[in-house]
């Protein structure tokens, strides 16, 4: 979508235009938020997240921790989201 609006503003072909690096920049953010989350749930530091830089086998190690099951009960990164939505419906 962002590169159509950027195509009616006339931005050149083959570079980013306005919409492009705004609709990257809004997502960015979000993304690392949840990134860090979901390895808090599995125990592990957010700083993990810089293991996606070695190429493919940072991937495939970081796609094995996301597919993990959360830790059972509390780790230092607090309760397992599991258990706070258990808890919601009793």
């Amino acid at each position: 979508m962002a590169s159509f609006i950027d195509q009616a503003m006339g931005t050149r072909a083959g570079q980013p235009g306005i919409a492009t690096i705004v609709l990257v920049l809004a997502a960015f953010l979000p993304n690392l938020a949840l990134t860090v989350r979901r390895l808090h749930d599995t125990g592990r530091s957010g700083w993990w997240i810089f293991l996606g830089m070695i190429p493919v086998i940072g991937s495939i190690v970081l796609l094995v921790f996301y597919a993990t099951d959360s830790q059972r009960g509390a780790n230092q990164y607090g309760k397992s989201p599991k258990e706070l939505e258990a808890l919601q419906y009793v």
